[in-house]
C-alpha cells in the first residue's frame, strides 16, 4: 500500500491506485463551497468574518484528500506551467499522476524534481517507489539509498529501503534497514512516516509470514516486546514454517521467557486420527 499525506489536515492515509469514478469526482464548485473560499460570514449586526483563500498549491492539497485525483494533477501541472523549476509542484503532480496509474509520466515527473532540485530527497524516494511496484528491486534500492544520502533521519526512508531489500531477497540488509528506521522513530509502524505530500510508500509483499518474522525480530532488537508479540503471532498464522528459529535467534534471546512468546512458540498438539 502507498501513503500520501497532504499538508491540509485530514484522515486521509491511504493510496489505492485506482482511478477514481465519476462518482468520485468533486465538483468545482461544490469543493469550493467547502473550502473556506474567502467567504465573508455576518456574526452579528456589527462584526463581519473574512476567511482566507487557500492558495493554489493548497487547493491541489486538498483535491489530493478527497482522492479527485485528475482535478489534483490539472491544479499541480497550471503550478508546474507558471514554475517549471519547482521540485515540490513537480513531485506532486508525479504523485496524482501516479494515483490515476499514470506510472510513466510519473516517473518523467520525479525525475524532473530530482534534477530541478538534486538536494530534495522525496522525488529520489519515488522513484524508488515506481521501481518498487514493477519488481526492479535493484533500481529501487539505489534510488533509496540515494535518497537516504540526501536525508538520513528519515525513519521512511529506511522502511521502502527495507521493503526493497526483502523483495530482493537481501533479508539480513532489509532487516538493518528495518532496525534504522526503528532507531530513529522507535513508533513509526504506527503513526505515518511520511510528509507534507511528497513521499510514497509501498508496503505490498509476498511471503508475508518471513516478512512479519522478520518485523518481530526487528521489534525484538528494538526492545519492544509488544509489537514483537504482535508480528510473531502474526507470522505464525501465516503458516511460517522458520518459526521456531526464534528459539535460537539472539535477538530473541532476552523475551523466550514471556508467557506469550512462549505461548506462540509452542506446536499445536496433533490430533490423533479416529479409529
Amino acid at each position: 500500500m502507498i501513503r500520501f499525506h497532504a499538508a491540509v489536515p485530514a484522515s486521509f492515509l491511504l493510496l489505492s491506485f485506482s482511478i477514481p469514478s465519476a462518482g468520485q469526482t468533486f465538483e468545482r464548485n461544490r469543493l469550493m463551497a467547502d473550502a473556506p473560499e474567502m467567504q465573508q460570514e455576518r456574526v452579528d449586526s456589527s462584526a463581519i468574518v473574512v476567511r482566507p483563500a487557500l492558495t493554489t498549491e493548497q487547493l491541489a492539497d486538498l483535491y489530493m484528500v478527497r482522492k479527485d485525483y485528475r482535478e489534483a494533477a490539472q491544479t499541480y501541472k497550471r503550478l508546474t506551467d507558471e514554475n517549471p523549476r519547482n521540485a515540490v509542484y513537480l513531485n506532486k503532480l508525479g504523485i496524482a499522476l501516479h494515483q490515476q496509474e499514470a506510472i510513466q509520466l510519473a516517473l518523467k515527473y520525479y525525475e524532473k524534481a530530482a534534477k530541478a532540485d538534486p538536494s530534495y530527497a522525496d522525488p529520489q524516494n519515488n522513484i524508488g517507489t515506481v521501481w518498487y511496484q514493477r519488481k526492479k528491486y535493484g533500481k529501487a534500492i539505489k534510488a533509496y539509498q540515494k535518497a537516504i544520502n540526501l536525508r538520513k533521519d528519515m525513519a521512511v526512508l529506511y522502511s521502502n529501503l527495507a521493503y526493497a531489500y526483502f523483495g530482493d531477497k537481501k533479508y539480513e540488509q532489509s532487516l538493518a534497514s528495518f532496525h534504522q528506521a526503528l532507531t530513529i522513530d522507535p513508533k513509526f509502524f504506527e503513526h505515518n512516516g511520511a510528509r507534507n505530500g511528497s513521499i510514497l510508500q509501498d508496503r505490498s509483499v509476498t511471503d508475508r509470514g518471513r516478512f512479519y518474522y522478520m518485523l518481530a525480530k526487528s521489534f525484538a532488537q528494538a526492545g519492544n516486546i509488544e509489537r514483537c508479540i504482535i508480528y510473531l503471532r502474526k507470522a505464525k498464522d501465516e503458516g511460517f514454517k522458520e518459526l521456531n528459529n526464534a528459539k535460537t535467534d539472539p535477538d530473541f534471546a532476552s523475551i523466550l521467557k514471556n508467557p506469550e512468546i512462549q505461548e506462540i512458540l509452542t506446536p499445536k498438539p496433533v490430533e490423533s486420527a479416529q479409529r
